[in-house]
């Protein structure tokens, strides 16, 4: 029996976890998605309290080979960033981490499906209060940057813009990374709806 990994995961030895001191990428990966499994990030990163791995995901042999038959998993971004496995874009709200819902998504995306319960306040996504305007500003993420959408009477009116735009922008990303993307993730993309009570 391997050893015991974050209280959670067994290192059954089948594969190999690192080559000169330096864990391979594989034994990163899994790893860190064991710690996002336990109590103690729960506490620090309150998104992700009531994460579990599946049964298959526990061994790291397993896991490694699951991978390394994944579309994206060797890919790196245009900043040399490897792609991140995402739990959540074919199950959206997902709390498993398993063989059947994980791949593989760049930074770009990943960052485009991020909520930000803890910064944004009381109000929907991609809304906020104007002082200036004295009326509900909408704007959207895209890249490095910010894209301000206008300002409205109401909030639900403000979601609504920013809704149709993000929307949009997502599919625009999911075609730029079409035939790199897992095709599952592709159409979960296109798919995409996002709600107000996101």
């Amino acid at each position: 029996m391997g050893k015991l990994v974050c209280g959670i995961g067994i290192n059954d030895g089948k594969r190999v976890a690192s080559i000169e001191g330096k864990s391979v990428k594989e034994y990163t990966l899994w790893q860190d998605m064991l710690l996002r499994c336990t109590a103690k990030y729960w506490n620090k990163c309150p998104s992700y309290n009531g994460v579990s791995c599946s049964e298959n995901f526990k061994v790291f042999s397993y896991f490694y080979d699951w991978c390394n038959r994944q579309a994206g998993f060797k890919n790196k971004d245009s900043n040399n960033k490897s792609w991140q496995l995402d739990k959540d874009v074919l199950v959206k709200s997902n709390k498993v981490y398993s063989e059947d819902v994980c791949v593989f998504i760049p930074q770009q995306i990943n960052t485009l499906l991020v909520k930000r319960n803890a910064s944004r306040g009381d109000y929907p996504l991609g809304v906020h209060w104007s002082v200036a305007a004295s009326k509900y500003s909408a704007s959207c993420s895209i890249g490095e940057g910010s894209q301000h959408l206008g300002c409205f009477q109401t909030q639900e009116e403000a979601f609504q813009v920013y809704k149709t735009f993000k929307e949009a922008y997502i599919k625009q990303v999911a075609n730029e990374y079409r035939t790199q993307l897992d095709p599952r993730a592709y159409q979960a993309l296109l798919n995409y709806t996002v709600e107000i009570t996101d």
